[in-house]
């Protein structure tokens, strides 16, 4: 794990973070406090970050790296663009983890414990609350189109398969 203390007064984190499509709206001040609320933790190539089926309440920043999400030990994706999130389903419906994430090489992540958030008072913890879940509907959003797009090419491909087998 990187030292957390050095972290946190460093401005080029600070600025690494606002270039997260989900914080950059977030005041520098807010930034710190999200900071002081998470951990930076650093995990070597092919190291566990998820464990599929775990209940636990972190949501996953990518900063820098590349990690995998597995099922069933089939690859579903590669996570590599900073600002990437990763473990937010578990967070938002308080199921399991439903598939595992391992670092693909030396990867960085800024690990929010959202039940931290919850223990926030006032404006700070309306303002976490609304930037966190603004940025999980966008995700979501995205994941959506994406996986709509992909049904239809399926459907049409199977159509295509039907109509030559005719």
């Amino acid at each position: 794990m990187i030292d957390d203390a050095f972290l946190k007064d460093n401005e080029a984190i600070i600025r690494k973070l606002q270039q997260i499509p989900v914080l950059r709206s977030m005041e520098k001040e807010h930034l710190q406090k999200l900071l002081d609320l998470s951990e930076i933790r650093e995990f070597s190539p092919g190291e566990q970050i998820v464990e599929e089926g775990r209940f636990d309440h972190l949501i996953y920043y990518l900063i820098s790296g590349k990690a995998k999400i597995v099922k069933d030990h089939k690859e579903l994706a590669i996570i590599r663009r900073t600002g990437d999130v990763f473990g937010e389903m578990g967070v938002i419906d308080g199921s399991a983890r439903s598939a595992s994430v391992f670092a693909v090489d030396k990867t960085v992540c800024l690990c929010t414990d959202m039940s931290q958030i919850e223990a926030l008072y006032g404006d700070s913890k309306f303002a976490f609350r609304y930037t966190v879940f603004r940025g999980f509907a966008q995700i979501l959003a995205n994941r959506l189109r994406m996986t709509t797009a992909e049904l239809l090419q399926l459907r049409e491909a199977l159509a295509d398969s039907k109509r030559s087998e005719a």
